[in-house]
Protein backbone atom coordinates (compact mmCIF):
# COMPACT_ATOMS: atom_id res chain seq x y z
CA UNK A 1 0.00 0.00 0.00
CA UNK A 2 1.46 3.59 -0.79
CA UNK A 3 2.04 5.55 1.93
CA UNK A 4 -0.07 9.00 0.70
CA UNK A 5 -3.08 7.31 -0.98
CA UNK A 6 -6.60 6.48 -0.59
CA UNK A 7 -8.09 2.45 -0.29
CA UNK A 8 -12.34 2.86 -1.43
CA UNK A 9 -13.81 0.06 -0.64
CA UNK A 10 -16.74 -1.71 -3.35
CA UNK A 11 -18.94 -3.52 -0.59
CA UNK A 12 -21.22 -5.12 -3.22
CA UNK A 13 -18.14 -7.21 -4.44
CA UNK A 14 -15.77 -6.49 -1.30
CA UNK A 15 -13.18 -5.30 -4.10
CA UNK A 16 -10.80 -2.40 -2.96
CA UNK A 17 -9.53 0.01 -5.16
CA UNK A 18 -6.20 2.32 -4.03
CA UNK A 19 -4.95 5.97 -5.24
CA UNK A 20 -2.80 8.38 -4.73
CA UNK A 21 -2.93 11.39 -2.58
CA UNK A 22 -1.65 14.41 -4.14
CA UNK A 23 0.15 17.14 -2.09
CA UNK A 24 0.26 21.05 -3.26
CA UNK A 25 2.27 23.54 -1.59
CA UNK A 26 -1.04 25.39 -0.01
CA UNK A 27 -4.69 24.35 0.08
CA UNK A 28 -6.49 20.67 0.49
CA UNK A 29 -4.91 17.79 -1.08
CA UNK A 30 -6.01 16.12 -4.33
CA UNK A 31 -7.13 12.30 -4.87
CA UNK A 32 -6.02 11.42 -8.15
CA UNK A 33 -8.94 9.84 -9.77
CA UNK A 34 -7.34 10.06 -13.27
CA UNK A 35 -7.96 5.61 -13.87
CA UNK A 36 -10.96 5.85 -11.60
CA UNK A 37 -13.43 4.58 -14.79
CA UNK A 38 -11.35 2.20 -16.31
CA UNK A 39 -10.27 0.57 -12.47
CA UNK A 40 -13.70 0.64 -11.67
CA UNK A 41 -15.89 1.10 -14.49
CA UNK A 42 -18.03 4.09 -12.19
CA UNK A 43 -17.39 7.80 -12.82
CA UNK A 44 -17.06 9.73 -9.83
CA UNK A 45 -20.63 12.19 -9.85
CA UNK A 46 -19.90 15.71 -8.41
CA UNK A 47 -22.46 18.12 -9.90
CA UNK A 48 -21.01 22.11 -10.24
CA UNK A 49 -17.75 20.19 -9.40
CA UNK A 50 -17.44 21.48 -6.12
CA UNK A 51 -15.34 18.93 -4.44
CA UNK A 52 -13.21 18.41 -8.39
CA UNK A 53 -9.77 19.81 -8.76
CA UNK A 54 -9.64 20.04 -12.53
CA UNK A 55 -6.16 21.17 -12.91
CA UNK A 56 -3.14 21.73 -11.54
CA UNK A 57 -1.79 25.49 -11.41
CA UNK A 58 0.58 28.09 -10.23
CA UNK A 59 -0.90 31.17 -10.93
CA UNK A 60 -3.45 31.80 -7.88
CA UNK A 61 -4.43 30.80 -4.83
CA UNK A 62 -7.39 31.23 -2.67
CA UNK A 63 -8.35 29.88 1.32
CA UNK A 64 -12.18 30.42 1.44
CA UNK A 65 -12.01 29.53 4.95
CA UNK A 66 -9.27 32.13 5.77
CA UNK A 67 -10.68 35.10 3.15
CA UNK A 68 -6.70 34.59 1.45
CA UNK A 69 -5.86 35.57 -2.39
CA UNK A 70 -2.93 35.22 -3.61
CA UNK A 71 -1.62 36.08 -7.31
CA UNK A 72 1.83 34.28 -7.70
CA UNK A 73 2.10 34.22 -4.52
CA UNK A 74 1.53 37.17 -3.29
CA UNK A 75 -1.50 38.96 -1.22
CA UNK A 76 -3.98 40.26 -2.87
CA UNK A 77 -3.76 43.36 -0.32
CA UNK A 78 0.05 43.95 -1.66
CA UNK A 79 -0.81 44.26 -5.17
CA UNK A 80 -4.32 46.16 -4.85
CA UNK A 81 -2.24 48.98 -2.70
CA UNK A 82 1.48 49.13 -3.59
CA UNK A 83 0.86 47.85 -7.37
CA UNK A 84 -0.65 49.23 -10.48
CA UNK A 85 -2.74 46.69 -12.52
CA UNK A 86 0.05 46.39 -15.29
CA UNK A 87 2.01 45.12 -12.21
CA UNK A 88 0.30 42.58 -11.48
CA UNK A 89 -0.91 41.38 -14.98
CA UNK A 90 3.34 41.66 -15.71
CA UNK A 91 3.40 39.08 -12.73
CA UNK A 92 0.68 36.94 -13.63
CA UNK A 93 2.07 36.34 -17.09
CA UNK A 94 5.65 36.20 -16.41
CA UNK A 95 5.98 34.58 -12.56
CA UNK A 96 7.24 38.00 -11.16
CA UNK A 97 7.04 41.63 -10.85
CA UNK A 98 8.40 44.00 -13.19
CA UNK A 99 11.56 46.03 -12.65
CA UNK A 100 11.72 49.65 -13.60
CA UNK A 101 12.81 49.07 -17.22
CA UNK A 102 10.39 46.00 -17.89
CA UNK A 103 7.36 47.81 -16.47
CA UNK A 104 8.20 50.54 -18.98
CA UNK A 105 8.48 48.28 -22.08
CA UNK A 106 5.46 46.21 -21.38
CA UNK A 107 3.53 49.72 -20.87
CA UNK A 108 4.31 50.97 -23.99
CA UNK A 109 3.83 47.82 -26.12
CA UNK A 110 0.49 47.78 -24.45
CA UNK A 111 -0.10 51.36 -25.25
CA UNK A 112 1.12 50.57 -29.19
CA UNK A 113 -0.75 47.73 -29.84
CA UNK A 114 -4.50 49.13 -28.41
CA UNK A 115 -5.47 50.32 -31.62
CA UNK A 116 -7.44 47.71 -33.79
CA UNK A 117 -8.03 46.77 -37.37
CA UNK A 118 -9.65 49.28 -39.33
CA UNK A 119 -11.93 46.31 -40.86
CA UNK A 120 -13.18 45.08 -37.38
CA UNK A 121 -14.30 48.86 -36.51
CA UNK A 122 -16.80 47.95 -39.71
CA UNK A 123 -18.29 44.91 -37.00
CA UNK A 124 -19.78 47.45 -34.57
CA UNK A 125 -22.02 48.73 -37.44
CA UNK A 126 -23.84 45.35 -37.44
CA UNK A 127 -25.00 45.68 -34.06
CA UNK A 128 -28.31 47.20 -33.12
CA UNK A 129 -27.68 50.86 -31.38
CA UNK A 130 -28.91 49.50 -28.07
CA UNK A 131 -27.24 45.87 -28.13
CA UNK A 132 -25.56 45.25 -24.52
CA UNK A 133 -22.04 46.02 -24.88
CA UNK A 134 -21.44 42.51 -23.57
CA UNK A 135 -22.84 40.98 -26.80
CA UNK A 136 -20.83 43.52 -29.12
CA UNK A 137 -17.47 42.55 -26.73
CA UNK A 138 -17.88 38.83 -26.95
CA UNK A 139 -18.40 38.59 -30.94
CA UNK A 140 -16.01 41.38 -31.51
CA UNK A 141 -13.24 39.26 -29.61
CA UNK A 142 -14.49 35.93 -31.68
CA UNK A 143 -13.64 38.46 -35.20
CA UNK A 144 -10.47 39.59 -33.99
CA UNK A 145 -9.18 35.82 -34.05
CA UNK A 146 -10.04 36.25 -38.44
CA UNK A 147 -7.32 39.30 -38.08
CA UNK A 148 -4.51 37.42 -36.35
CA UNK A 149 -4.73 33.72 -37.33
CA UNK A 150 -1.60 33.05 -36.90
CA UNK A 151 -2.10 32.97 -33.18
CA UNK A 152 -3.62 29.44 -33.89
CA UNK A 153 -0.48 27.77 -33.44
CA UNK A 154 2.09 29.05 -31.14
CA UNK A 155 5.59 27.92 -30.65
CA UNK A 156 7.62 30.06 -28.66
CA UNK A 157 8.03 32.39 -25.94
CA UNK A 158 7.87 35.52 -28.07
CA UNK A 159 4.60 34.26 -29.96
CA UNK A 160 2.84 33.61 -26.25
CA UNK A 161 3.67 37.03 -24.92
CA UNK A 162 2.92 38.95 -28.61
CA UNK A 163 -0.64 36.52 -28.38
CA UNK A 164 -1.07 37.84 -24.45
CA UNK A 165 -0.25 41.32 -24.70
CA UNK A 166 -2.32 41.85 -28.13
CA UNK A 167 -5.71 40.56 -26.74
CA UNK A 168 -4.64 42.65 -23.22
CA UNK A 169 -4.08 45.64 -24.72
CA UNK A 170 -7.73 45.46 -27.57
CA UNK A 171 -9.92 44.65 -25.03
CA UNK A 172 -10.38 48.26 -23.35
CA UNK A 173 -10.47 49.56 -26.96
CA UNK A 174 -13.31 47.24 -28.18
CA UNK A 175 -15.39 47.68 -25.01
CA UNK A 176 -15.43 51.36 -25.09
CA UNK A 177 -16.22 51.41 -28.78
CA UNK A 178 -18.83 48.55 -27.76
CA UNK A 179 -20.15 50.94 -25.10
CA UNK A 180 -20.12 54.15 -27.54
CA UNK A 181 -21.80 51.96 -30.11
CA UNK A 182 -24.90 51.51 -27.94
CA UNK A 183 -25.12 55.21 -27.58
CA UNK A 184 -24.59 56.02 -31.32
CA UNK A 185 -21.65 57.97 -30.85
CA UNK A 186 -18.28 58.31 -32.34
CA UNK A 187 -15.79 56.40 -31.34
CA UNK A 188 -12.43 57.89 -29.78
CA UNK A 189 -8.99 56.24 -30.62
CA UNK A 190 -6.68 54.68 -28.18
CA UNK A 191 -4.06 57.74 -27.26
CA UNK A 192 -0.46 56.09 -26.58
CA UNK A 193 0.65 59.24 -24.16
CA UNK A 194 -1.89 57.77 -21.63
CA UNK A 195 -1.52 55.18 -19.59
CA UNK A 196 -3.83 51.85 -19.59
CA UNK A 197 -6.27 52.69 -17.24
CA UNK A 198 -6.83 56.27 -18.29
CA UNK A 199 -6.73 55.34 -21.63
CA UNK A 200 -9.76 53.25 -21.08
CA UNK A 201 -11.52 56.62 -19.22
CA UNK A 202 -10.46 58.53 -22.11
CA UNK A 203 -11.75 56.45 -24.66
CA UNK A 204 -15.59 55.56 -22.65
CA UNK A 205 -16.03 59.94 -21.69
CA UNK A 206 -13.84 62.18 -24.66
CA UNK A 207 -15.37 64.28 -27.12
CA UNK A 208 -14.31 63.71 -30.53
CA UNK A 209 -11.05 65.75 -31.90
CA UNK A 210 -10.85 67.30 -28.53
CA UNK A 211 -9.30 66.58 -25.30
CA UNK A 212 -12.55 67.94 -22.92
CA UNK A 213 -14.05 64.55 -20.90
CA UNK A 214 -17.84 64.03 -21.25
CA UNK A 215 -18.52 63.63 -17.44
CA UNK A 216 -22.13 63.45 -15.92
CA UNK A 217 -21.20 65.98 -13.36
CA UNK A 218 -19.40 68.70 -15.14
CA UNK A 219 -15.81 67.52 -14.65
CA UNK A 220 -13.60 68.54 -17.37
CA UNK A 221 -10.57 66.01 -16.55
CA UNK A 222 -9.96 62.85 -15.67
CA UNK A 223 -9.01 62.66 -11.87
CA UNK A 224 -5.89 60.72 -10.50
CA UNK A 225 -8.06 59.55 -7.91
CA UNK A 226 -10.34 58.29 -10.55
CA UNK A 227 -7.80 56.31 -12.82
CA UNK A 228 -6.63 55.16 -9.04
CA UNK A 229 -9.82 53.75 -8.02
CA UNK A 230 -10.25 52.22 -11.66
CA UNK A 231 -6.78 50.47 -11.81
CA UNK A 232 -7.86 48.81 -8.22
CA UNK A 233 -10.64 47.25 -9.37
CA UNK A 234 -8.75 45.81 -12.37
CA UNK A 235 -6.64 44.72 -9.98
CA UNK A 236 -8.78 42.80 -8.08
CA UNK A 237 -10.68 41.68 -11.04
CA UNK A 238 -7.49 39.92 -12.07
CA UNK A 239 -7.12 36.53 -11.79
CA UNK A 240 -9.83 33.98 -9.54
CA UNK A 241 -8.75 30.30 -9.59
CA UNK A 242 -10.88 27.98 -11.37
CA UNK A 243 -14.41 29.95 -11.50
CA UNK A 244 -17.13 29.66 -14.31
CA UNK A 245 -15.80 31.37 -16.95
CA UNK A 246 -11.76 30.38 -16.71
CA UNK A 247 -13.11 26.69 -17.07
CA UNK A 248 -14.63 27.60 -19.67
CA UNK A 249 -11.84 29.11 -21.31
CA UNK A 250 -9.60 26.32 -20.52
CA UNK A 251 -12.65 23.96 -21.45
CA UNK A 252 -12.40 25.86 -25.02
CA UNK A 253 -8.29 25.71 -25.24
CA UNK A 254 -8.40 21.92 -25.08
CA UNK A 255 -10.35 21.74 -27.91
CA UNK A 256 -7.56 23.39 -29.84
CA UNK A 257 -9.11 26.78 -30.58
CA UNK A 258 -7.88 30.13 -31.35
CA UNK A 259 -6.90 31.63 -27.87
CA UNK A 260 -9.10 34.66 -28.62
CA UNK A 261 -12.24 32.51 -29.11
CA UNK A 262 -11.72 30.93 -25.50
CA UNK A 263 -11.70 34.38 -24.57
CA UNK A 264 -14.97 35.28 -26.21
CA UNK A 265 -15.88 32.02 -24.75
CA UNK A 266 -15.21 33.01 -21.25
CA UNK A 267 -16.74 36.83 -21.68
CA UNK A 268 -20.01 34.77 -22.60
CA UNK A 269 -19.99 33.23 -19.64
CA UNK A 270 -18.81 36.10 -17.19
CA UNK A 271 -22.10 37.95 -18.12
CA UNK A 272 -24.58 35.26 -16.51
CA UNK A 273 -26.02 37.50 -13.53
CA UNK A 274 -24.45 34.05 -11.31
CA UNK A 275 -21.14 35.29 -12.25
CA UNK A 276 -19.49 39.02 -13.28
CA UNK A 277 -23.08 40.09 -14.13
CA UNK A 278 -23.73 40.46 -10.34
CA UNK A 279 -22.30 43.73 -10.09
CA UNK A 280 -24.75 45.15 -12.52
CA UNK A 281 -27.32 43.28 -10.15
CA UNK A 282 -26.47 44.79 -6.89
CA UNK A 283 -27.03 48.23 -8.58
CA UNK A 284 -30.36 47.41 -10.15
CA UNK A 285 -31.35 45.90 -6.87
CA UNK A 286 -30.26 49.39 -4.72
CA UNK A 287 -32.28 52.06 -6.89
CA UNK A 288 -35.35 49.28 -6.90
CA UNK A 289 -35.17 49.35 -2.84
CA UNK A 290 -34.83 53.02 -3.41
CA UNK A 291 -34.92 54.04 0.70
CA UNK A 292 -33.11 53.07 3.76
CA UNK A 293 -36.68 52.90 5.31
CA UNK A 294 -37.39 49.93 3.29
CA UNK A 295 -34.33 48.21 3.90
CA UNK A 296 -35.61 46.06 6.78
CA UNK A 297 -38.73 44.86 4.05
CA UNK A 298 -36.33 43.27 1.73
CA UNK A 299 -34.25 41.73 4.19
CA UNK A 300 -37.20 39.95 5.65
CA UNK A 301 -38.49 38.83 2.14
CA UNK A 302 -34.48 38.02 1.43
CA UNK A 303 -34.60 35.48 4.69
CA UNK A 304 -38.53 34.27 3.62
CA UNK A 305 -37.93 30.69 2.36
CA UNK A 306 -41.54 31.59 0.45
CA UNK A 307 -39.95 34.33 -1.34
CA UNK A 308 -37.46 34.28 -4.39
CA UNK A 309 -36.28 37.72 -3.71
CA UNK A 310 -32.01 37.08 -3.19
CA UNK A 311 -29.82 40.12 -1.99
CA UNK A 312 -27.34 40.78 -4.73
CA UNK A 313 -23.78 41.14 -3.79
CA UNK A 314 -23.65 38.39 -0.75
CA UNK A 315 -22.08 35.29 -0.63
CA UNK A 316 -19.63 33.38 -2.77
CA UNK A 317 -19.00 30.08 -3.62
CA UNK A 318 -15.66 29.96 -2.47
CA UNK A 319 -15.07 32.40 0.59
CA UNK A 320 -16.97 31.26 3.66
CA UNK A 321 -15.08 33.99 6.09
CA UNK A 322 -15.40 37.25 3.89
CA UNK A 323 -14.14 38.30 0.73
CA UNK A 324 -10.99 39.83 0.86
CA UNK A 325 -11.34 41.57 -1.95
CA UNK A 326 -14.45 43.10 -0.90
CA UNK A 327 -12.87 44.24 2.28
CA UNK A 328 -10.39 46.52 0.06
CA UNK A 329 -13.35 47.66 -1.88
CA UNK A 330 -14.50 49.62 1.11
CA UNK A 331 -12.02 50.60 2.57
CA UNK A 332 -11.33 52.20 -0.92
CA UNK A 333 -14.78 53.60 -0.89
CA UNK A 334 -15.16 54.94 2.59
CA UNK A 335 -11.91 56.78 1.65
CA UNK A 336 -12.61 58.16 -1.86
CA UNK A 337 -16.18 58.91 -0.46
CA UNK A 338 -15.59 62.67 -0.81
CA UNK A 339 -13.25 62.75 -3.58
CA UNK A 340 -14.91 60.37 -6.11
CA UNK A 341 -18.95 62.08 -5.38
CA UNK A 342 -19.93 58.69 -4.76
CA UNK A 343 -23.65 58.68 -4.68
CA UNK A 344 -24.60 59.17 -0.95
CA UNK A 345 -28.04 58.10 -1.37
CA UNK A 346 -27.16 54.21 -2.73
CA UNK A 347 -24.29 53.97 0.13
CA UNK A 348 -26.74 55.14 2.43
CA UNK A 349 -29.17 52.04 1.21
CA UNK A 350 -26.19 49.74 1.02
CA UNK A 351 -24.50 50.88 4.37
CA UNK A 352 -27.95 49.75 5.75
CA UNK A 353 -28.07 46.29 4.57
CA UNK A 354 -24.65 46.10 5.12
CA UNK A 355 -24.52 46.96 8.91
CA UNK A 356 -27.76 44.38 9.35
CA UNK A 357 -26.39 41.45 7.16
CA UNK A 358 -23.41 41.77 9.23
CA UNK A 359 -25.34 41.45 12.36
CA UNK A 360 -27.88 38.93 11.87
CA UNK A 361 -27.64 35.70 12.35
CA UNK A 362 -29.23 34.29 9.51
CA UNK A 363 -26.50 36.08 6.80
CA UNK A 364 -23.72 35.01 9.92
CA UNK A 365 -24.79 31.21 9.88
CA UNK A 366 -24.93 30.65 6.16
CA UNK A 367 -21.50 32.43 5.30
CA UNK A 368 -23.57 35.46 3.36
CA UNK A 369 -20.78 38.24 3.38
CA UNK A 370 -20.72 41.00 1.13
CA UNK A 371 -18.10 39.73 -1.52
CA UNK A 372 -16.77 42.02 -3.91
CA UNK A 373 -19.76 42.92 -6.76
CA UNK A 374 -21.59 44.53 -3.67
CA UNK A 375 -18.87 47.89 -3.59
CA UNK A 376 -18.01 47.58 -7.11
CA UNK A 377 -20.83 49.49 -8.42
CA UNK A 378 -21.41 52.29 -6.12
CA UNK A 379 -17.37 53.14 -7.30
CA UNK A 380 -18.01 52.72 -11.07
CA UNK A 381 -21.27 54.74 -10.95
CA UNK A 382 -19.24 57.67 -9.07
CA UNK A 383 -16.88 57.07 -12.10
CA UNK A 384 -19.87 58.13 -14.78
CA UNK A 385 -19.66 54.19 -16.11
CA UNK A 386 -23.19 52.72 -16.83
CA UNK A 387 -24.85 49.81 -15.48
CA UNK A 388 -24.36 47.83 -18.45
CA UNK A 389 -20.57 48.71 -18.61
CA UNK A 390 -20.20 46.84 -15.08
CA UNK A 391 -19.34 43.53 -16.70
CA UNK A 392 -16.90 44.74 -19.51
CA UNK A 393 -14.89 46.39 -16.77
CA UNK A 394 -14.88 43.11 -15.19
CA UNK A 395 -13.75 42.10 -18.65
CA UNK A 396 -11.15 44.37 -18.62
CA UNK A 397 -9.62 43.20 -15.52
CA UNK A 398 -9.99 39.48 -15.96
CA UNK A 399 -8.80 39.53 -19.54
CA UNK A 400 -4.75 38.94 -18.19
CA UNK A 401 -5.96 35.41 -15.97
CA UNK A 402 -7.81 34.20 -18.71
CA UNK A 403 -4.94 34.63 -21.36
CA UNK A 404 -2.40 33.84 -18.36
CA UNK A 405 -4.65 30.15 -17.52
CA UNK A 406 -4.98 29.71 -21.08
CA UNK A 407 -1.33 29.62 -21.63
CA UNK A 408 -0.78 27.05 -18.66
CA UNK A 409 -3.00 24.63 -20.25
CA UNK A 410 -1.43 24.93 -23.46
CA UNK A 411 1.65 24.79 -22.13
CA UNK A 412 0.99 21.70 -19.87
CA UNK A 413 2.14 18.19 -21.37
CA UNK A 414 -0.45 15.97 -19.47
CA UNK A 415 -3.36 18.17 -20.87
CA UNK A 416 -6.59 16.73 -22.60
CA UNK A 417 -9.76 17.79 -23.84
CA UNK A 418 -12.13 18.59 -21.53
CA UNK A 419 -14.75 15.74 -21.43
CA UNK A 420 -16.47 14.84 -18.73
CA UNK A 421 -19.09 11.75 -18.34
CA UNK A 422 -22.85 11.81 -16.77
CA UNK A 423 -25.48 9.73 -14.48
CA UNK A 424 -27.64 8.81 -17.05
CA UNK A 425 -31.27 8.61 -16.10
CA UNK A 426 -33.24 8.90 -19.11
CA UNK A 427 -35.59 6.13 -20.38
Amino acid sequence: MKTNSVTLTDNRNGKQYEYEIMEGTRGPSVVDFRTFFPDTGMFTYDPGYTSTASCSSTITFIDGSKGELRYRGIPIETLATEHSYLETCYLLLNEHLPGKEELLDFDLELRHRAYIHEGLRTLFNAFPDNAHPMATLSATVTALASFHKEHLTLDNEADFHTMASRILAKIPTIAAFSYRHSLGIPFIQPNIELSFTENFLTMMRAYPGGKMKLTANGHSEIKEVEVRALDTIFTLHADHEQNASTTVVRGVASTGAHPYVAIASGISALWGRAHGGANESVIAQLEMIGSVDRVEEFIARAKDPNDDFRLMGFGHRVYKNFDPRAKILKTLQDELKEELDLDSHLMEIAGRIEEIALSDEYFISRNLYPNIDFYTGIILTALQIPKNMFTPIFVIGRTVGWITQWIEFKKDPTSKIARPRQLYVGK
